[in-house]
């Protein structure tokens, strides 16, 4: 039996596909050849919104979310709690607490999770300027919400003993989020336990 093969610029734009999260080959192979397949207007398209999202997306100086400017529309918007500051470890995990629809308080966004055995220490994140923000006086509360995962808990651990001395409480979510599980995955019911059922980790 022959042995098929894709030509060879069909099967670099399988592979590049192939490189993005929870995408398999099969997955990749079919998203592949739609394009190829179809009229070349989507590929022309495609092309100039992944370009126009790489040059006109950055992150907001202060809560580190997708910005078009300096400010994201959260940190600009003047109904949010500001006593509220909710600590997450990448930008996906906000979107799912705002699908949410009950937290109204402010964000910051680590980038990031405090993992020693990975090489990665509190420089790899955005630490001091949670610190910074927090010395600024207006944050009460300060929501470690990083996954229920060995970094995660770490992490948070790690940054509730470095706000310690700044006078504010430090709570983490309840033991609702499934144990190995990233935020970004949760349902909404389960957010909103682990929210309303938050744990003091220090005052």
């Amino acid at each position: 039996m022959a042995v098929i093969t894709f030509p060879k610029p069909l099967q670099k734009l399988v592979r590049e596909f192939s490189k993005l999260p929870t995408v398999g080959e099969k997955t990749a192979t079919r998203l592949a050849y739609h394009l190829v397949q179809n009229d070349p207007g989507l590929v022309e398209s495609l092309a100039h919104a992944l370009l126009e999202a790489k040059e006109g997306i950055t992150f907001c100086d202060r809560c580190f979310f997708f910005a078009e400017e300096s400010r994201c529309a959260l940190c600009e918007d003047e109904s949010r709690d500001r006593s509220l500051l909710c600590v997450l470890e990448k930008p996906m995990d906000l979107i799912s607490i705002e699908k949410m629809g009950e937290y109204k308080g402010t964000y910051h966004i680590l980038h990031g999770l405090w993992a020693p055995l990975r090489g990665k220490g509190p420089e790899s994140m955005k630490l001091q300027e949670l610190v910074d923000r927090v010395k600024e006086g207006e944050v009460k509360e300060v929501i470690l919400a990083t996954s229920a995962t060995v970094e995660g808990d770490a992490t948070a651990l790690y940054i509730a003993r470095t706000l310690e001395e700044l006078g504010v409480s430090t709570t983490r979510l309840a033991q609702g989020m499934p144990k190995g599980g990233e935020l970004e995955y949760a349902d909404e019911v389960t957010l909103s336990k682990a929210f309303s059922g938050r744990n003091l980790l220090s005052a």
